[in-house]
């Protein structure tokens, strides 16, 4: 995973609240493991209305109660992989804000007034380091979680934060080693 630091450019916009995670990506598309392919079908029904439009942007400019429905990783990956790399929202469904935050996709929460400058302004400057969205001549604060925060900053995902502790796992496994044969995972011992 990239480190996330500071993302900047313009704001793609959807004004709609309680987004749910079947609208991000439908379920006709959760056929594959992998994380890419999926932002082709982003918003895949909603892209076929009259007018539709949703540009490519770091920035996703959202309503309130973004990403709710059913915990799916898929949403998040489409967002990702269409190119976004932050959304910000007056508020987000819990699992769906720790399903971005795993990947690299930065969700801000910011109040309604302040999405809706950001939304206004086209452009935005998100700082991590900094807790702020600096767009059209205004700045909002932002909170989050620090462990989030430290992770996102350097780029460590589960398997990241795990390796961190490799002399540690396997000093606990050097410590813990028994003698005789391997009696579990269908090993056979040697000359067995």
């Amino acid at each position: 995973m990239e480190p996330v630091t500071v993302i900047e450019g313009s704001v793609s916009v959807l004004e709609r609240a309680d987004v749910d995670t079947d609208q991000i990506i439908p379920k006709q598309f959760l056929k594959r493991v992998e994380r890419t392919g999926f932002g082709e079908f982003l918003f895949h029904d909603w892209a076929k209305e009259p007018g539709w439009h949703l540009p490519v942007a770091p920035i996703l400019a959202a309503g309130r109660n973004f990403g709710c429905g059913s915990s799916r990783e898929h949403a998040p990956w489409a967002l990702e992989d269409y190119g976004f790399r932050a959304i910000v929202a007056p508020s987000f469904a819990d699992i769906f804000f720790s399903n971005c935050t795993k990947i690299g996709l930065l969700p801000v929460v910011l109040s309604e007034d302040e999405v809706r400058g950001v939304m206004a302004s086209g452009r935005a400057r998100i700082d991590l380091e900094a807790q702020t969205v600096a767009y059209g001549g205004s700045s909002a604060h932002f909170d989050i979680d620090q462990e989030i925060k430290r992770r996102l900053l350097n780029g460590l995902d589960d398997i990241g934060v795990t390796l961190q502790s490799a002399d540690a796992i396997e000093a606990y496994e050097r410590e813990r080693e028994r003698e005789g044969p391997v009696t579990t995972g269908g090993s056979v011992a040697p000359g067995g």
